[in-house]
């Protein structure tokens, strides 16, 4: 290897290091069909598992206890499908699946019912899916079914409006920072506050923030 050959005996371990933590398997969704459509190209490996659905557009922070790992805590206790969510401010409501639940317990509510995108006026709550779900093996066959919704796309959401009907379905409000990183700003504050979190650039990202400070401040 070239890392090995010019003696980047750090960067290797790094490199090895990574590959052993997981298997990864690829599934190419061949048509732009939906999130739905996306998850149920998966069916065939997924199997008859529960399992995790994890969206690029969210990532959350938390170094204690990821967020997935509170969820499959949450799965372990109920055993059926939960759903990772925040509260967020009424005026973003309209961005988010909401959901319509009863408290239970402390960060765990029941969910009755989901709305997508609603207006402030029709929102249920101000509770927000972010991008985290464990989920039962039955939406596979709730996919199969279900018809093109909005954008003529085969919606998650409208799977799991199904799946309420088949069996109970929780909300598990988890701790960490969560980064919208399909937001243009929110992708600059992730990058930022991550690079920040790393003892071996943040003294000198920190140096170069402060100059930056400097020079907008003298534009």
């Amino acid at each position: 290897m070239e890392l090995e050959k010019n003696n980047k005996n750090e960067l290797l371990e790094l490199v090895q290091d990574i590959s052993e933590m997981v298997d990864i398997h690829y599934i190419r969704q061949k048509e732009p069909k939906g999130l739905g459509h996306a998850i149920r190209c998966a069916k065939t490996f997924v199997g008859n598992e529960p399992f995790a659905i994890l969206l690029g557009d969210d990532i959350v922070y938390n170094d204690e206890k990821p967020c997935l790992k509170q969820l499959i805590e949450c799965y372990d206790e109920y055993k059926t499908s939960i759903l990772g969510v925040q509260t967020v401010d009424k005026e973003s409501v309209s961005k988010y699946g909401i959901v319509d639940g009863i408290l239970i317990e402390d960060r765990v509510c029941k969910v009755k019912g989901l709305v997508e995108k609603p207006s402030i006026e029709e929102a249920p709550s101000n509770t927000a899916i972010l991008g985290r779900y464990i989920v039962t093996p039955k939406i596979f066959d709730i996919l199969d079914n279900t018809k093109p919704g909005k954008g003529n796309e085969i919606q998650l959401t409208d799977a799991l409006l199904e799946l309420i009907k088949e069996e109970a379905m929780y909300a598990y409000n988890f701790e960490g920072k969560r980064y919208d990183v399909g937001d243009k700003l929110g992708f600059l504050e992730a990058t930022v506050e991550y690079a920040l979190r790393k003892p071996e650039i943040r003294d000198d990202f920190i140096k170069y923030l402060r100059g930056m400070e400097n020079s907008i401040i003298n534009r």
